[in-house]
């Protein structure tokens, strides 16, 4: 992933929910309740989730009306209904009566709000919508429970985030709102906070809030790509493909997702490839400001674009840009499993010279005879194939045994996700970066 936040916590905890773990304390970008990149919030995404077409670890579907929608769902979808058209009233008024009544939480949450309040209302609708799907809530809000440590979002800090979410949602959707439509909200997020709650606490168990990790080495790939690889202070167990959501001693609170660029290495060190975006807060401090000796936090690993090593079907791998980092630590994956996979990258950019890994993996081709990489430029001229990197994919085939992996800017994974269903490989083959993350990894 190419860089992201989220952030803290809703309504109090169950009565009947044992939340003694919880209780006896929180120790793990985003900030507390804001979700998305740059702050604590409301289930905002946590980090690039992988998937079929919104990735796996992300919530798919409509979440529309259905025969068995409980009445409950039927009035917070209403209510969703009636402020959607004024999300960022609904928003400010929420914040404005979080910090109004508790002040003490702002230090939570990042400077700059702007960017997290449009994630916080996605994340409001995407846990409302899917209020009667149990076990799609459970795994969304479990992640985010467990990302929203390192805001330090305690248990406690539910109740006051629930009375702003109710106050906001009473006051400007006065059509929708009645004693029924309250209750059905209140019972909601008490699901909500809770499953987070719970999640939080079992993660404490076994995991850091986050890890402390000195910058060892900084290369500039092109004037505004850098590789910076990191030395973490304890053990960083993680999987290829998967990404952490990183935070800079300049920018405090302020947290945005990249992919690793490498499997796990046996000197624990890890690669996270940047490219600096206008007025990307991290992404220009990665680049431009960190050097060797600077100390940066890492959040906990998270995603599922991994290779299934169950099986034998070849890897179909699409990367745009910086997307080619966690695409080479797949395949460093398979090298290191030694079966001998079928693997098929497109590498696409702009033009040429953004292909700044081209050579790397181009010498990782001449290695392994069963890995073929094809340079895909938009309007470049020479060898490289010319145009979008699905119309490339288009071009060869087939590929009906493959799996396929997409890493790389929000409108690349949509297009691909639509020419790979249209060739015929099926929707849960397809692994990549949630979508609702991706657009707020830009900076």
């Amino acid at each position: 992933m190419d860089g992201s936040s989220g952030g803290g916590g809703w309504f109090s905890p169950s009565p009947n929910r044992n939340t003694t773990a919880a209780g006896q304390g929180n120790r793990r970008e985003e900030g507390p309740t804001a979700g998305g990149p740059g702050g604590p919030g409301v289930p905002g995404a946590d980090g690039p989730a992988s998937g079929g077409p919104g990735g796996p670890g992300g919530l798919t579907g409509s979440g529309g009306p259905s025969s068995d929608v409980s009445p409950e769902a039927v009035l917070i979808r209403r209510t969703m209904a009636e402020i959607e058209p004024i999300a960022d009233k609904v928003t400010s008024y929420f914040y404005a009566l979080l910090f109004l009544r508790h002040p003490e939480l702002r230090s939570l949450f990042p400077a700059a709000m702007d960017a997290q309040r449009d994630r916080l209302f996605q994340a409001l609708l995407t846990a409302a919508r899917h209020v009667d799907d149990a076990p799609t809530l459970t795994t969304y809000l479990s992640r985010l429970g467990r990302g929203h440590r390192k805001y330090g979002t305690r248990p406690e800090h539910y109740p006051a985030v629930g009375e702003a979410l109710l106050g906001a949602l009473a006051h400007h959707a006065p059509l929708a709102w009645s004693p029924e439509t309250e209750a059905a909200w209140v019972g909601a997020y008490t699901t909500i906070s809770q499953i987070m709650i719970d999640a939080a606490a079992e993660d404490e168990l076994r995991a850091p809030a986050w890890w402390d990790a000195e910058v060892v080495a900084h290369e500039m790939r092109t004037s505004d790509i850098a590789v910076v690889t990191v030395r973490p202070g304890q053990p960083y167990p993680f999987r290829a493909g998967q990404y952490a959501a990183l935070e800079t001693p300049w920018w405090p609170r302020v947290w945005r997702h990249y992919s690793f660029a490498s499997a796990p290495r046996s000197d624990g060190l890890l690669s996270f490839h940047v490219k600096a975006v206008p007025a990307g807060w991290v992404s220009n401090a990665l680049v431009h400001r960190a050097r060797p000796g600077d100390v940066i936090r890492l959040g906990s690993p998270a995603g599922s674009m991994t290779v299934d090593h169950s099986t034998d079907n070849g890897l179909l791998c699409l990367g745009g840009g910086t997307g080619i980092a966690p695409i080479k630590a797949l395949i460093e994956d398979v090298v290191e499993h030694g079966r001998r996979r079928p693997v098929q990258v497109f590498y696409g950019a702009r033009r040429g010279h953004d292909l700044y890994d081209i050579e790397t993996m181009l010498r990782m081709q001449q290695s392994h005879p069963w890995l073929s990489v094809r340079p895909v430029v938009d309007d470049g001229p020479g060898g490289d194939l010319c145009g979008q990197l699905p119309d490339a994919v288009s071009q060869y085939g087939p590929w009906h045994t493959y799996d396929a992996y997409l890493s790389g800017p929000p409108a690349m994974i949509r297009r691909s996700v639509d020419t790979l269903v249209g060739i015929g490989i099926p929707s849960h083959r397809i692994r990549h970066d949630s979508i609702e993350e991706l657009v707020g990894a830009r900076n």
